[in-house]
């Protein structure tokens, strides 16, 4: 797992900025703690130049820039598979005349070594970053669809005259580029393009999306500035020939979602083989392998499963909340620990805590942090205290097997749709609470998920659902920005309401920022993690089973639950109370202590001059929270991790 840069003159063929290069590389040194590397091109003389951090960076360059290089690699390296110096990147095969810079992991890089080798290619090294240059050399882009694993790659084509960049099917590892004036800058995280001779301005657009959709940090290929983009999960850019092309080598199928007629019980056992065979090639590494531990199923079927492969007691770590009872799930995880014999860290991190590191893990991020960050904060840095560089979470298993509360909304509004109304009678008890008002609602959502199209859904909770903390001016330039389609990457598909809720969630509204998140805690703490259910063929498989399989009443993933039950502990199979992942800074802290963190910042003069907000309006809702009114809690800690950001990045 690592780093990486990179700057192409592509139009004009002009020397690059080397000392720019140097900056962006040195600006991820968390990524990559290890090593550095560099690779310098001249294509029109046919000249690479590949050297590591050893050597006179300031030499090297008065030597061979007269070589007028037009482009650059650099790396920075954390190793977790072939940890010796042949795994070093930029990695350049002379025999091919190719080269590359790769950050991630290709889980199934010694299946794909042993069928390069049966055709004739010879590999120098054991690591996976050759496994793609050679598959890049067999196959050409259509290796792309060979791997298995999650990626961000740039590889010069020296023959071709050719560079390829690359990011993995749904976006696990980050990939950022910026075009200005002939060339293309690219790199792992938001900060190293803001090094670059672009404009700043942020983008307001989705500034506002990311506070009217709850912690909405990516969408489609925008970023927080207008003139960074994110290379989009299953797509490629190639340059050649001073043009550049954007293609897709993969999406998810909708023509196949519920279209399996597999028995359910030969569904449950495929789901359970493919579940272990991803987690199995993720267990694939040099270095010690560690795991979040919460009391659900999905970080416990991870560490159910991996402490029966791993030959040595898995480090698995867990955060709780003794203040909130519904973050305290330190009895769940006592009978994981138990039934499993891993070694567990309980780690409980207060309000101070949160203050703390708010700042730290901004930066890390790139943009603001989201309410549960000090959780995951606190976890990636006792990994890393631990020596755990590897880390494998639950991530994706809600998005593709229906694990939010808001996917049985649909679920039933797919019944009603279907007139299926005995089957909706029969079910809609066992997922109604005790409480007649809180009833009303469910139905409520439920009417509306039958008779509203899914981008309706969300517009309606982009209108009505939170408060508006930004001043008119600055909410018409996001309108004007996206021509009043604020929301217009919502896709309405054809197929049942949950399978649409589930594909907008693994497209756009939940699991790239989920992922975006996790790379940047994790990262900024030199770990690597990991997400053993987003191996591609499951997700596949998944979205085309029927939606009971995924949903029965009262439990959400179904299918998930019933391949899990030989390893999961009885107590954790059974229960219905887990709760999501967070910390209790919005339920409690804001209003306690972290009252006056909050209120110098709202009462600051920066705040005050920062001209996007509605200062009277947010003043007074804030007044209505600290009275007891928690449903505005989200929105005021989204303008608060706002105003951080803005301090930080503006």
């Amino acid at each position: 797992m690592c780093g990486i840069s990179g700057i192409y003159s592509y139009k004009e063929h002009k020397g690059i900025d080397f000392e720019l290069l140097k900056r962006m590389t040195g600006l991820i040194i968390h990524r990559g703690p290890d090593d550095e590397g560099y690779l310098l091109v001249q294509p029109q003389k046919g000249e690479i130049h590949a050297y590591d951090g050893k050597c006179s960076l300031k030499e090297y360059w008065q030597e061979h820039s007269r070589h007028n290089p037009v482009l650059g690699f650099g790396f920075r390296r954390l190793p977790t598979v072939e940890l010796q110096a042949s795994g070093h990147q930029p990695m350049h095969d002379s025999e091919l005349n190719l080269a590359i810079i790769f950050n991630g992991e290709i889980y199934n890089h010694i299946e794909l070594r042993q069928e390069l080798t049966s055709m004739g290619y010879k590999f120098f090294s054991k690591s996976d970053t050759e496994v793609i240059l050679k598959a890049y050399h067999a196959w050409g882009d259509a290796m792309q669809s060979r791997l298995n694993g999650m990626w961000a790659f740039a590889i010069w084509d020296n023959n071709k005259r050719r560079l390829l960049l690359s990011r993995d099917r749904f976006g696990i590892k980050p990939f950022y580029y910026a075009i200005e004036s002939g060339t293309i800058y690219w790199g792992s995280e938001l900060k190293q393009l803001l090094q670059c001779p672009i404009s700043k301005a942020w983008n307001p657009a989705m500034l506002w999306r990311n506070m009217k959709i709850n912690g909405l940090l990516a969408y489609e290929d925008q970023s927080f500035w207008q003139e960074i983009k994110a290379l989009v999960p299953g797509h490629y850019i190639s340059i050649e020939n001073g043009e550049i092309t954007q293609s897709e080598y993969y999406a998810l199928d909708v023509g196949t979602f519920e279209t399996s007629q597999m028995p359910f019980e030969d569904a449950v056992a495929h789901y359970r083989e493919l579940f272990l065979d991803s987690l199995s090639l993720n267990l694939r590494c040099d270095v010690e392998v560690g795991a979040t531990l919460s009391g659900g199923m999905d970080s416990g079927a991870i560490v159910s499963a991996a402490s029966q492969i791993l030959d040595y007691p898995m480090q698995t770590f867990s955060t709780y909340y003794p203040e909130a009872a519904a973050l305290d799930e330190r009895k769940w995880i006592e009978i994981m620990v138990r039934e499993t014999g891993v070694k567990n860290e309980l780690i409980a991190p207060t309000a101070a805590d949160a203050i703390a590191a708010w700042e730290d893990a901004t930066y890390l991020n790139d943009l603001p942090v989201n309410h549960g960050f000090i959780s995951q904060y606190a976890i990636m840095k006792r990994a890393r205290e631990r020596g755990v560089t590897v880390l494998l979470s639950g991530h994706g298993s809600d998005e593709i097997s229906a694990g939010y509360r808001h996917a049985t909304y649909r679920y039933f509004a797919d019944l009603l749709r279907g007139r299926e109304f005995g089957k909706f009678s029969r079910e809609i008890d066992s997922f109604l609470e005790p409480n007649p008002l809180e009833n009303i609602a469910t139905m409520g959502k439920i009417a509306l998920s039958s008779f509203c199209l899914e981008s309706w859904l969300y517009y309606l909770e982009l209108k009505s659902y939170r408060f508006e903390p930004f001043a008119a001016d600055f909410i018409q330039q996001a309108r004007r920005q996206e021509k009043g389609h604020i929301l217009g990457e919502i896709y309405d598909i054809k197929s049942s309401r949950l399978s649409n809720f589930l594909y907008n969630m693994m497209r756009n509204t939940s699991i790239q920022s989920q992922l975006h998140f996790e790379d940047r805690m994790s990262m900024g703490n030199s770990v690597e993690g990991r997400v053993p259910f987003l191996d591609y063929r499951l997700v596949d498989f998944v979205f085309s089973l029927p939606s009971h399989y995924k949903i029965q009443p009262p439990y959400r993933k179904h299918i998930h639950r019933k391949a899990m039950e030989p390893s999961i502990p009885r107590e954790i199979y059974e229960r219905k109370d887990k709760s999501v992942f967070g910390s209790p800074i919005t339920q409690s802290w804001m209003r306690s202590e972290m009252k006056g963190f909050i209120n110098e910042i709202l009462h600051s003069i920066e705040f005050r001059k920062r001209g996007i907000w509605d200062l009277p309006r947010i003043h007074e809702h804030w007044q209505g929270y600290l009275k007891g009114k928690t449903r505005d809690a989200e929105t005021l800690f989204n303008v608060i991790a706002l105003e951080i950001w803005a301090r930080k990045f503006g």
